[in-house]
């Protein structure tokens, strides 16, 4: 997966209607465009809970004390960005619209009819 922060900084992060001619395209399925644009959302969606997650816990201390909760600048600016960033959707869409994103049937086993 190429660095989805890149690809999302020219991306409109409001939901636009879209010519669902175009989205099928020479698919002519509705429900196998939906299902490749969904699957590859909750990929995307997937992988960026993990990274911010990741850089949150960067500034995660551990204490037992209670105290004051410190606030950091650097771990606000993370929060806000991710925040900003558009709908796992939306990019998974702008993908697919771009080509770039591949997909493939699974294989079917054969199955023997036992007589």
């Amino acid at each position: 997966m190429k660095d989805i922060k890149s690809k999302v900084q020219n991306l409109n992060p409001s939901i636009q209607p879209k010519n669902m001619d175009i989205m099928i395209g020479e698919h002519k399925n509705i429900y196998e465009t939906l299902s490749v644009i969904t699957k590859r959302a909750k990929q995307v969606n997937v992988a960026l809970k993990k990274e911010l997650y990741q850089k949150l816990e960067e500034f995660a201390e551990t204490s037992d004390a209670i105290e004051e909760i410190h606030e950091n600048k650097e771990q606000i600016e993370i929060s806000k960005f991710y925040e900003r960033i558009p709908n796992p959707v939306i990019i998974a869409m702008d993908e697919f619209l771009n080509d770039e994103t591949h997909f493939r049937y699974p294989e079917k086993k054969k199955t023997y009819d036992v007589d």
